[in-house]
């Protein structure tokens, strides 16, 4: 690559080539006289010394010129490098301050969560894993990130309609790090299918199903966002984008409102382990897992308490999976809940994440 130093050389070469043949021209070049020529009249201040003295003079100016752009340019050069070094930090800058905000706003949800007892981090997803003791319960939490919307998905029991298998057996299955089960069910026949509206790897399983007896849909859109509610038709739907996602009841939070909850569910049953699936404003999800030791109404928790415990924490939507019996919280490999069946029950679709 030419430098512009020496681009400037070869300029000057170009301009000063001729000048200097010249002169050596003049110089090699020496004709004897002669006795009988003519001697050449000049007019005074004329001939062949002032003519070279006036190339010089130009070859003067030339070489001035020279080196005044070589000093212009290399001042230029330095001029570019301090600006880029002024830019380049301007920018580390701004990326900074334009991350504090979220950095303050996690700082702030986090502190509500207390302190995780396991983490995992890749450049696809960060999962935060924590102990929760409101009291009445005890329970776990999962705050995630999807940094890419592939680390997230759900399974489909067996992969096929009326299959079911537990969420331990789908996440060793699809390699995930961490799963939950999902939608709720209808046994029929000997299998297990999924309840109402359901999407897996963006079709529609059976179809869409409009919502009744306060059914609510949730999954994810093609960018990453969770979504999710009541649904009267699919072109309501399908303006999401929505990739997957299963069906239960009912809606807890909604843009950062309690929506109320139906009194038949508020006691059928009252108690139970719980699952729920919301997200903060920034996105990221939120897992909530109650634990209970049985599903006929006396141990876990209440709607009520999941709701205000979710809302509490800064979450602006929540819905309730599948709960009792199906409740599964998977991380890292192991069963971190309890199963009240004593032991994982098989489901139809699990939400599995990856690392």
């Amino acid at each position: 690559m030419i430098t512009p130093v020496k681009r400037i050389n070869r300029f000057f070469m170009l301009v000063t080539a001729p000048f200097l043949g010249l002169i050596l021209c003049l110089w090699l070049y020496q004709p004897q006289l002669q006795l009988d020529m003519k001697v050449t009249q000049y007019l005074p201040g004329t001939g062949p010394l002032q003519e070279t003295a006036a190339v010089k003079g130009e070859l003067t100016k030339a070489q001035a010129a020279a080196a005044y752009t070589i000093r212009t340019v290399s001042a230029s050069a330095t001029l570019y490098k301090q600006t880029t070094a002024v830019m380049n930090a301007m920018v580390s800058t701004a990326k900074a301050q334009s991350a504090r905000p979220q950095m303050i706003y996690n700082r702030r949800i986090t502190s509500k969560l207390g302190t995780p007892s396991g983490v995992v981090n890749s450049s696809r997803i960060s999962i935060e894993l924590y102990r929760m003791n409101p009291g009445n319960y005890k329970g776990y939490a999962m705050k995630i990130k999807l940094k890419d919307p592939s680390a997230m998905t759900m399974s489909l029991g067996q992969g096929r309609p009326g299959g079911s298998e537990t969420t331990l057996q789908a996440v060793k299955r699809y390699g995930a790090v961490a799963g939950i089960n999902a939608g709720g069910f209808a046994d029929k026949g000997g299998k297990r299918y999924p309840l109402s509206t359901t999407i897996v790897e963006g079709k529609y399983l059976t179809g869409f199903e409009s919502s009744y007896k306060d059914l609510s849909f949730v999954g994810l859109n093609k960018a990453g966002k969770l979504i999710g509610g009541e649904f009267y038709s699919q072109y309501q739907l399908d303006k999401l984008d929505p990739v997957f996602g299963a069906t239960f009841v009912p809606v807890l939070i909604k843009n950062s409102v309690k929506v109320p909850i139906p009194d038949k569910w508020k006691v059928s049953p009252r108690r139970a382990p719980r699952t729920v699936m919301g997200k903060y404003k920034d996105d990221q999800l939120l897992i909530f897992v109650a634990d209970g030791y049985n599903e006929n109404g006396s141990s876990g928790a209440t709607l009520e308490e999941v709701q205000n415990k979710l809302y509490n924490m800064g979450v602006i939507d929540a819905y309730n999976l599948d709960g009792g019996g199906s409740t599964s919280l998977i991380f890292n490999g192991r069963v971190v809940n309890k199963p009240s069946d004593g032991r994982l029950r098989p489901v139809p679709t699990n939400f599995l994440f990856f690392k």
